[in-house]
């Protein structure tokens, strides 16, 4: 029996995909639990339709995406601390500084986990900082750290 599943099943495939199983294993086991649908033509108009809707969503997404990066990459991104005489920093400019700076400036709410530092910035002056907006893309931002 051919069906599409709704939920990724081990073994059998990942979630939209259409599969062949035992007709047993279908009415048992797939169907009742929610994780497949039988393949009819209706249902499988309407899984194409959605693969189709996902694909132009996730594109946009990325469109939006590297626009922004583009953005973020252009200007430096200005951060205040606190600083001693030799230009080291009380304590230090973290991923999340950075994440709240990149909200304030260009009102982008990001995940300070998307900020990647390889150590935290101890430094006044200008840094480089990767930021990962989305599968596939990231932007480079200029983080010039001055004294407050």
């Amino acid at each position: 029996m051919k069906v599409i599943l709704c939920a990724d099943v081990r073994g059998v495939g990942k979630a939209g995909t259409v599969a062949e199983v035992s007709d047993g294993y279908a009415r048992n086991y797939l169907l009742p639990k929610g994780l497949a649908q039988e393949a009819t033509a209706g249902n499988l108009a309407q899984a194409q339709a959605r693969r189709a809707a996902a694909a132009k969503r996730e594109e946009k997404m990325l469109a939006e995406a590297r626009a922004l990066a583009a953005r973020l990459s252009g200007a430096p991104l200005l951060v205040s601390a606190k600083a001693g005489e030799r230009g080291r920093i009380f304590g230090a400019v973290t991923n999340a500084d950075i994440a709240e700076a990149l909200q304030a400036a260009h009102g982008v709410a990001l995940d300070r986990h998307k900020v990647e530092l390889a150590e935290p910035i101890k430094t006044l002056g200008d840094h480089e900082v990767l930021v990962r907006l989305a599968p596939g893309v990231t932007a480079k931002v200029t983080v010039r750290v001055g004294a407050a």
